[in-house]
């Protein structure tokens, strides 16, 4: 029953983009997969596993994570006037598939 509420939720979310994707106010769209409902998760995971130090070190590594994800945003923003657009959000993801790399490997040079 879990898993079947899971893919509810799932689909509820997907019709609400598309359903804002077609109003005046189109741009919202952009806003709902925002929404933190991982980094709830990952934080009562970490915070009720872990010690408050290590989930403040998750939340610190977390405001470092928003990089990668404006990294995609402005490599799809230039890369969809060159690309088609399958191809512009495949480079997109590499982007930030690369920028998430540099991130973790910096990160852990610095805290290990």
């Amino acid at each position: 029953m879990g898993l079947l509420l899971k893919a509810l939720i799932g689909a509820s979310v997907v019709v609400l983009i598309g359903i804002l994707s077609k109003t005046r106010n189109y741009y919202i769209a952009g806003l709902i997969p925002l929404f933190p409902t991982f980094a709830l998760i990952a934080h009562y995971v970490v915070g009720s596993e872990r010690s408050i130090q290590a989930l403040r070190i998750t939340i610190v590594f977390g405001l470092w994570a928003i990089i990668p994800y404006f990294i995609y945003l402005i490599s799809l923003y230039f890369f969809i006037a060159h690309f088609r657009l399958p191809v512009a959000l495949v480079a997109a993801v590499i982007c930030w598939i690369i920028a998430a790399w540099v991130l973790i490997s910096t990160w852990n040079h610095w805290h290990s």
